[in-house]
This record gives C-alpha cells, structure tokens and sequence, in this order.
C-alpha cells in the first residue's frame, strides 16, 4: 500500500494541522491515536473489537512477534493482519527500543545490535536489513527503522553516539528497502534526546533521505514534561509539512494535544489500554478509578455522554465489583471504553482545527487532564 499524506486543515495560531493518510484504499484521517496490539492483539479485545470501534490503523511490534510466534509462523500466514484477522493497516516499531529496554544484555556491533530474549535468555541480533526482512513477514504497512535510542540523562558524547549509528542504520535502511521495493513504507526515526541542536541536527539528516514519514523517538521517556514540550516546540517549524510525523509511544490526553499543538499527526501508547486493566478509564469529566469506594452503590453508567455500548449497558456498581473480584470481563469493557473515548476525543480534536476552534478544545481539555 504506498503511502500518501495530504493536509486538510491548519489551525492558524499553531502548528496543528488535519490531514489524510492513504495507504493504497485504506484511508486514515489525522490526526490519529493507533492502539497497539504489541504481540498480534489489543490486549483484552478481539479484532472485531476494533473494527467496532473504528479504527483503521494499529501497531504491532517487531521485537516481541519476533521471540514469538516468529518469523516463520508469520511467512506462514501471509502476515500478521492475515493471522489476527484484522483487514485493516498496520504499523510496526522496528523492536530496538525493546532491545535496549528489556534484553538482559546487549551489545552494539558496527551493523547492528546483539541481544538476549527477555523470554530464555537466547542470543539474537538485529541489523538494518534483518528487522526490514522481519517486518516484511508481518506484512506492515509502515516499518520503522533500526536506531538507537539513547535513554534519558545520556550524556551529550552517548547522544552524539546514538545519532551517528542512528542517521548510518537510517542510510542502510532506507538502501535496502529501495533495493528490494514492494509496497510497504518506511519511516525514519528522529533521535538526540532533549538536546535541542542535535535533535535538529537528526531532524535535517533524516529529512534529506528519502523516507515516506517521520518518526520521533525518545521522548516520553522519563525526561520531565517542560522539556517534553521544549524539544517539540524547537521541531515543529522545521518538520516538513509534505510527510507524516508520528510521535513514538505517546499517547496520554494532555501529550497527544502538545503534540498536536506542534504539527504530530500520529500517536501511539499502551496507557489507555493498560490503564484500563488497571482500573482507570478517561471520561468527559477526567479520570476515574473504577475500583474506588464510592462506585459500589452507584448505578450510573462510566459517563453519562459517552455512547459508547459498555456506558449504554454496564453501571460503575458493576464495573467495580468486576475490577475488585478480577473478572477477567472488567479489563475487556473498561478497555472497550478507553479505546472508544480516545477514538472519539481524537475525532472531535480533528474536528476543532477544521472548525478553528482548536485552541479552545486544547485549552479545555489540558484543564481536565493535567495532574
């Protein structure tokens, strides 16, 4: 599915924009907020699940269909949408943020990384080429690259470290997916920390190459929120308005609207779906614990303006009494409504910047999720 992106609106006082994305005859209005089914499944719901809800493009990831079932299983099944039974499309994060947060060891080589399984402690390695042959068996329609994400608090010698492999991967990625060209997209991934001038300096690298997106990684990564917000607002008059940008596993209220406020089109997280599990679910008046005292006896729904079918149904009573005695029923409806709220919360977020009204919903939905 080759991709193309067109801008459909502008908010005129930011740099928050509309847009579509085509990926062949499946259409993705943006901006948009991608549930991640990280080993082939959105945790607690079924594809039909999020066919219901509406969405059009979820996330896998690499490192862990990987490790299991395989690449294998995966060339066995004609891909991963063909395996889980969802039509729709599909991104992949290319596994080296896992690599470099849940191996036991690795150990960084001139063309890749080696790695331990957090599973067995088996011995693995990635390379540029290798995750791109890895992805093509999952059959994603936007692979990401091999980088190096440098965690919070490096310092500016490891920075620069991880922008030289970054930006050398990125050069022999984008190489062998044109040397062996099928219709599936590559994304480049931005890397440099908080440190503003290297950030720059891997956004105008990477922009020079010939990717079809531009992803930014390493942010949301533990840095505080100021400095969150700095490296987004340095970026976001320099990222070219002809491609897509996705933020890397962002995905709270109060992110995605910086993000959006500074020019990102795509988002992803786990926190509405872990949250859920957890008990937590977003509504028009904030967040909720489902598990608190104070639902036991109420017979009123999650929110009262959500159409969502477990709001038209369930009570909180209820929902409490499931998270409190485990039922495994409790993480399948509080996940159905998060997934629903952020479907709808990033529909009417698209639907204010055509409208010029942006600003106001920005304004009033920060109030309702800030800490």
């Amino acid at each position: 599915m080759p991709l193309s992106f067109i801008q459909t609106s502008k908010d005129p006082n930011s740099f928050a924009r509309g847009g579509i994305l085509s990926l062949g005859d499946i259409e993705v209005e943006t901006p948009v907020f991608m549930p991640v089914g990280t080993r082939g499944s959105v945790k607690a719901l079924s594809s039909e699940d999020i066919l219901e809800l509406g969405y059009k493009l979820i996330l896998g990831n690499t490192y862990h269909l990987y490790l299991k079932p395989g690449k294998e299983v995966m060339e066995t099944f004609g891909g991963l949408k063909n395996f889980m039974a969802y039509p729709n499309a599909l991104l992949t994060d290319s596994g080296g943020f896992q690599v470099f947060s849940l191996s036991g060891l690795f150990k960084f080589e001139e063309d890749g990384v080696r790695f331990q399984s957090h599973i067995d402690g088996s011995h693995h390695k990635f390379t540029p080429e290798s995750v791109i042959d890895m992805q093509r068996a999952i059959g994603s329609d936007i692979m990401m690259v091999l980088d190096d994400c440098a965690p919070y608090g490096s310092s500016t010698e490891r920075l620069k470290e991880s922008l030289e492999r970054t930006h050398r991967w990125a050069k022999q990625s984008v190489a062998y997916w044109q040397n062996n060209p099928n219709n599936q997209n590559l994304f480049c991934i931005v890397q440099g920390g908080v440190n503003e001038a290297l950030r720059l300096e891997s956004l105008q690298t990477l922009q020079n190459m010939d990717f079809p997106g531009i992803a930014l990684g390493g942010l949301s990564v533990g840095e505080p929120r100021e400095e969150y917000v700095r490296i987004l607002e340095a970026l976001s008059p320099h990222l070219d308005t002809k491609r897509p940008r996705y933020l890397m596993g962002v995905g709270t209220v109060v992110d995605i609207l910086d993000g959006v406020k500074n020019g990102i089109d795509m988002f992803d997280c786990v926190l509405p779906t872990r949250n859920a599990r957890n008990g937590q679910v977003f509504t028009s008046k904030g967040k909720i614990n489902l598990r608190n005292e104070s639902h036991r006896l109420s017979t009123e729904p999650i929110d009262p303006l959500c159409e969502c079918k477990v709001c038209k149904t369930y009570s909180l009573g209820y929902l409490r009494h499931l998270h409190k005695v485990k039922e495994i029923l409790a993480f399948t409806l509080s996940t159905y409504h998060n997934l629903y709220f952020m479907k709808q919360f990033m529909d009417n977020l698209r639907k204010s910047i055509e409208k010029g009204e942006f600003q106001t919903y920005y304004d009033h939905w920060k109030k309702l999720f800030t800490p």
